[in-house]
């Protein structure tokens, strides 16, 4: 299969997961974003008027005197150890345009700072600045989803995100295992079968962070929150949080949490994306052996479930299980010691490419059969060579670290305008939507 059919198929899959604003990868790496490509899944949803039902709910949360009702979560109720409540300084939590801390005790010097009481007061301050946001009518509840990566504090947390969701009057639906732009999707996707649109969804990730670490990134189908929108909720937390040292904390049972099979969902939008950019082929990649490491991250579904659906062979494939510890090497494209371990997966099994995922799959790289790396400027290029020869002229936007030869490159090998920005992926996705042009972070 030609070199040009196989850069549309993956660009292709690039603008799937990044057709609305939002999406994080690669800080550096090639993240294509066209505001003109329609969503995959329809329109964006009218909010009108506001929940007063649910605003009551969230009211007396947050003054202290909440109805926990009873939550079933497909298991009996059961008594829970009531953590112990220490004064916490919820904006030492953000970071940027996320939220993270430590999770799991263990390692000396970092002490845990992502409680269950403090995430759930998180949770909860999410959903009041949800509802803020959206300000539906009394006729719906809204619904938050929720996923997480692979690591080992990834269930209490999640448990504690959906108490704190349930407890403010919003559904809750749970996804289990997903990664990050399947959570943005989950906002998008327009199937009441499977609960969805989302108004809101919660990804529980530190990206490459160690074992120990744990986050939060916040989605509505405008994409992903800014800094000020974070700092806006864990102020809300911190309301919230010391209502909890006034008049107490218990764990209790949350009420009718939903569970869904989201990935199965996502997955097959993927693959039927990639099929109809390639000219509707049922399997573009056939004879395409592509080796996929995803560091015993999210990303394993990738190979079995996106790939070999459309015809390429993943043998080869390392590290799909996953595992919160990590064991191989650090899930983080931009590790030196994980790209070694992908490019000599490409080269022991004699691949066509090799495609390494952070913990979230959220950012990755690529190594081509030489195992010459694909990530950062390279990969920028490659994807500005694909857009400016469907698009000839147009502005690429860039963060402000991408090199003075990726700008030469595109100005005077492409013909195009490279556009720096200040760092911040929702930086650069915002001065791209202003100027009405294409993205790369």
């Amino acid at each position: 299969m030609s070199g040009k059919v196989v850069q549309n198929v993956f660009i292709a899959q690039f603008y799937q997961q990044n057709r609305q604003f939002g999406t994080q990868y690669q800080r550096d790496s090639c993240v294509p974003y066209m505001r003109a490509l329609p969503p995959f899944h329809g329109g964006k949803l009218a909010w009108t008027s506001n929940s007063s039902m649910q605003m009551r709910n969230l009211l007396k949360y947050q003054n202290g005197f909440v109805n926990r009702r009873t939550f079933y979560c497909n298991a009996a109720s059961s008594a829970t150890a009531i953590p112990s409540l220490d004064k916490v300084d919820f904006l030492k939590l953000q970071n940027g345009s996320d939220i993270r801390g430590v999770a799991v005790s263990g390692v000396e010097g970092e002490p845990v700072s992502l409680t269950e009481p403090v995430t759930e007061a998180i949770a909860a301050g999410f959903a009041a600045w949800l509802l803020d946001k959206k300000k539906v009518d009394a006729s719906r509840k809204l619904r938050v989803s929720i996923g997480h990566d692979s690591r080992i504090s990834a269930q209490k947390l999640q448990d504690a995100v959906s108490r704190g969701i349930a407890s403010a009057g919003l559904d809750v639906v749970q996804y289990g295992l997903a990664s990050t732009p399947a959570m943005f999707n989950s906002t998008l996707t327009e199937d009441e079968a499977i609960l969805c649109p989302a108004d809101g969804a919660i990804m529980i990730t530190a990206s490459h962070l160690p074992y120990n670490r744990n986050g939060f990134k916040f989605f509505t189908n405008d994409g992903g929150l800014g800094k000020n929108d974070i700092k806006d909720i864990l102020e809300r937390a911190a309301s919230i949080y010391s209502n909890f040292l006034a008049k107490g904390y218990s764990v209790k049972a949350s009420e009718s949490v939903k569970k869904i099979d989201y990935m199965a969902v996502y997955t097959s939008d993927l693959v039927k994306a990639v099929r109809k950019a390639a000219g509707n082929i049922e399997k573009p990649l056939e004879g395409f052996h592509i080796v996929v490491d995803a560091g015993n991250g999210a990303g394993g579904f990738f190979a079995a479930k996106v790939l070999e659906p459309l015809g390429a062979i993943t043998s080869g494939s390392q590290f799909l299980e996953p595992d919160g510890m990590f064991p191989n090497h650090i899930p983080n494209p931009e590790d030196k010691a994980a790209m070694k371990a992908i490019t000599q997966a490409v080269l022991d099994n004699k691949a066509n490419l090799g495609i390494i995922f952070d913990t979230d799959v959220d950012r990755s790289a690529a190594v081509d059969s030489t195992g010459r790396e694909l990530n950062r400027n390279r990969l920028i290029a490659l994807m500005s060579a694909i857009v400016l020869e469907e698009h000839p002229g147009t502005t690429i936007v860039t963060d402000s670290v991408t090199s003075d030869g990726l700008t030469s490159f595109i100005e005077k090998k492409l013909g195009g305008k490279h556009h720096r920005f200040k760092r911040g992926y929702k930086n650069v996705i915002d001065e791209a939507i202003r100027l009405v042009t294409f993205i790369f972070f």
